[in-house]
């Protein structure tokens, strides 16, 4: 396993820049945004039907860990580690007895550096036409990968995987997540590589359909700008979740979706730099002066009181089927659910009473805080 402190420094580095901004002053002259689209909105029936479609894509439904093969060129793959590249290359996916002919890239940031990782983050693109029923309606997922052969990189992959299904219990502004236990083979030499844990992530045009709405790419969004009960209820999912690698501001690890009302709503994703999975590789931004990723702060915006303890109660609500969700995953070993237990349960305490909310929300959050 890496050692933490001997990759604490790069990694400060490749987070502070794009990753996160300054979060506390505003900007002299607020940068412009792209014109929100012209385009007319659908009828209501049409609005519901796609609704219905993304809420109820087979992928997505409980189920166990998918098993699937998938075979490429890794060794080319895994040498693509440009940020954004658009290099596809040829894979099959296997599932259920169908084979699915699909391009396969690399993806990311951090992960993609080789110091941090020696596997890639992949993203799949499908074919418009395909056999298999559990990917029907899908265009292009990313997968979560393991990120190293060695040590605990598979329990990490668990990890991220439940901070999905932590949120989807407080809200329906998240992203869903389907594990699967994924067989690396080589496409010339059909050996096997190696089977690890993935994750696919639901795609971003089916969260905003889910949520009757579309996404909007639009940067430079203040606090004000939002539903304020939503924008609240996911600032408390990443303290929950000890994240900081996100900005809304700049659109990073952020989704925002806009529904016909003209209302936004930004849903947070990408949590393997949380506290909550805590993995090896990742340190705070250096700007925070946090100590450790497990470290949380609370970004804005600022709320009085009354406005946290309202926000808490979905929280509150299901604390018990989130412990029972890392209690119940039977992959996740017994130290591992001890610490997500473990740090979930320190959340918990610091929004049990009005007092602990004051202290941990309240308190020192500057009125200037506008946008993170």
């Amino acid at each position: 396993m890496m050692r933490r402190l001997g990759l604490s420094a790069l990694v400060a580095l490749s987070l502070a820049a794009p990753a996160l901004i300054a979060q506390d002053a505003v900007p002299a002259v607020k940068a412009p945004k792209p014109p929100i689209s012209a385009e007319p909105w659908p009828e209501d029936d049409v609005l519901l039907a796609r609704k219905t479609e993304a809420q109820n894509r087979k992928l997505f439904q409980d189920g166990p860990p998918l098993e699937i093969n998938l075979t490429s060129d890794f060794n080319l793959i895994n040498k693509e580690r440009t940020p954004n590249n658009a290099k596809q290359f040829d894979g099959l996916l296997s599932v259920d007895g169908t084979d699915i002919p699909v391009k396969l890239g690399s993806r990311g940031h951090l992960r993609l550096q080789s110091k941090i990782c020696d596997f890639v983050p992949i993203k799949v693109i499908f074919p418009k036409q395909h056999g298999a029923a559990i990917f029907e309606g899908q265009t292009t997922l990313k997968l979560g990968t393991h990120c190293r052969n060695s040590g605990d990189f598979d329990q990490y992959v668990l990890r991220e995987y439940l901070t999905y299904r932590l949120t989807n219990l407080v809200t329906p502004l998240s992203f869903r997540a389907r594990l699967a236990r994924v067989t690396y083979i080589d496409a010339r030499s059909k050996k096997k590589l190696s089977t690890h844990y993935g994750l696919f992530l639901e795609h971003e045009n089916d969260v905003a359909r889910r949520l009757g709405g579309r996404e909007a790419s639009l940067p430079n969004m203040l606090f004000k700008e939002f539903d304020q009960s939503a924008l609240t209820t996911m600032m408390m999912i990443e303290y929950m979740l000890g994240n900081t690698d996100y900005s809304i501001w700049t659109l990073h690890n952020v989704v925002i979706v806009q529904d016909k009302t003209r209302r936004f709503f930004p849903v947070p994703y990408d949590f393997d730099s949380s506290g909550m999975v805590n993995v090896p590789y990742a340190a705070p931004d250096q700007r925070l002066h946090l100590k450790s990723i497990t470290d949380r702060l609370y970004r804005g915006p600022c709320r009085t009181v009354e406005e946290f303890n309202a926000a808490a109660e979905p929280f509150r609500a299901h604390q018990a089927e989130m412990l029972a969700a890392i209690e119940s995953m039977r992959e996740l070993n017994a130290t591992h659910k001890k610490e997500m237990k473990g740090y979930l349960e320190s959340f918990f305490e610091r929004i049990a009473t009005p007092q602990w909310l004051k202290r941990t929300f309240v308190d020192g959050c500057p009125a200037t805080r506008q946008r993170v």
